[in-house]
């Protein structure tokens, strides 16, 4: 989302910000401008930060990548049919570090920093302003540090709630700032296509274009009931609200790094992944599960494999967006055990970190959809399994593989 002509008068870096109190700062393309400052000669091509193997998916593309099409979450193999000049990179582990340095800058300016991903944070500057200066200032000191510091440019919202702030900094990418005057914030938040609005994925968009909405203001001018009968009780409220900015989620500054873990112990050495793929499985949507009964979402998934010697190792990857989903969490874990399992297994295990509060991932709150697949999938599943016990429902993998090899599961550090 960008800002068109017409919004200009809604939002700027020069407008009012009194009555605002929260800034959403998120790095532009970090992983891409990460390997540019790094790499100066690397500026103003197309750099592409993704998996370079047959499975790979983009993580990171600059915005002369994207001018071809080239975006997160693209499949390697298709990034490279659109964009073969681009300068394709492979991930590293630097990332967390530059990560770590900017949301240490954030702190600097107030206690008040709640990160929500590895490039992106909440701020709440309201006990700022006596000692640093208005929001806007604190926006404009704060994008300059990072620049200074690290090379890379990093873009602001600044409005009254989180909702809007982060609608205000997706609205000024890329290396901009954005204030929303609290005057004049609904005519903002109206004018804006209703796929802005978060849990309004393409499926929702199609139903409720079909009831005449175009953009959010159409939605709050639709009564709840009849929001509900399109898109379900749950998903109605949500996004009734959110069409008129109420949204009274606070900063949570109090997260600290968390992870949710789970791992099995075979009775005998799991010799193939035939044997460790299903439970595998099983594992990641055990993860999954309590993920979501925690609200949590995670970007980091690491799998522990001990082989029949004890010989004991880990390997992790960064997804391109939090999950809250077994099955994708399994499809990271089982590329990294296919890999690394190169003797029988003795225990298995995969564990969810990097954890953000799942209310804050745009992707969770698009509930009371059928076609959501393995969310909704999943979701039912930990019904039943509340309602008849944890074994009502298991893989049919699993299933036919329980016998002798598997002994009961441990349960794993949810480091909670």
């Amino acid at each position: 989302m960008c800002v068109t002509r017409d919004l200009h008068r809604y939002i700027g870096p020069d407008l009012s910000d009194d009555g605002t109190h929260i800034l959403h700062a998120d790095m532009d393309a970090f992983f891409a401008s990460v390997e540019i400052a790094r790499d100066p000669s690397l500026r103003g091509k197309p750099v592409i930060v993704a998996g370079l193997g047959p499975r790979g998916v983009v993580s990171a593309a600059s915005y002369e990548a994207r001018e071809f099409g080239v975006h997160s979450a693209l499949p390697t193999a298709i990034a490279r049919r659109r964009c073969p000049q681009g300068v394709f990179i492979k991930p590293t582990t630097s990332y967390g570090e530059v990560s770590r340095a900017v949301m240490a800058i954030f702190r600097e300016f107030t206690p008040h920093v709640q990160p929500i991903s590895v490039d992106e944070a909440f701020l709440d500057v309201s006990g700022a302003r006596r000692l640093i200066g208005t929001p806007t200032e604190i926006a404009r000191a704060i994008r300059a540090r990072v620049r200074a510091d690290h090379g890379i440019t990093c873009t602001v919202g600044i409005a009254s709630t989180k909702f809007l702030a982060k609608l205000a900094s997706e609205a000024s990418k890329p290396d901009g700032l954005g204030v929303v005057p609290v005057a004049t914030e609904l005519e903002f938040l109206h004018r804006l296509p209703i796929r802005a609005v978060w849990g309004i994925g393409e499926k929702t968009a199609e139903k409720l274009t079909r009831l005449g909405m175009r953009d959010v203001g159409d939605l709050a001018r639709l009564d709840v009931d009849s929001l509900a009968a399109s898109v379900g009780t749950a998903s109605a409220e949500h996004l009734y609200a959110l069409a008129r900015n109420i949204d009274p989620r606070p900063v949570r500054p109090e997260r600290v790094e968390k992870s949710i873990s789970n791992e099995t112990t075979f009775g005998h050495d799991a010799p193939d992944a035939a044997v460790w793929g299903p439970v595998l499985l099983e594992l990641s949507r055990k993860v999954a599960s309590r993920a979501r009964a925690a609200g949590w979402a995670g970007r980091g998934v690491t799998v522990k494999i001990r082989f029949g010697d004890f010989r004991t190792i880990t390997r992790s990857r960064t997804l391109v967006a939090p999950t809250d989903v077994g099955h994708e969490i399994y499809e990271a874990a089982r590329e990294l055990a296919d890999a690394a399992a190169t003797a029988p297994v003795r225990l298995i295990g995969v564990k969810l970190d990097h954890l953000v509060e799942a209310a804050a991932v745009g992707r969770q709150v698009a509930l009371g959809e059928p076609e959501h697949g393995w969310r909704d999938i999943e979701t039912v599943m930990d019904v039943a399994s509340a309602k008849f016990g944890k074994g009502a429902v298991r893989s049919a993998g699993r299933l036919a593989r329980r016998d002798s090899r598997v002994d009961t599961p441990e349960s794993g550090n949810p480091g909670r």
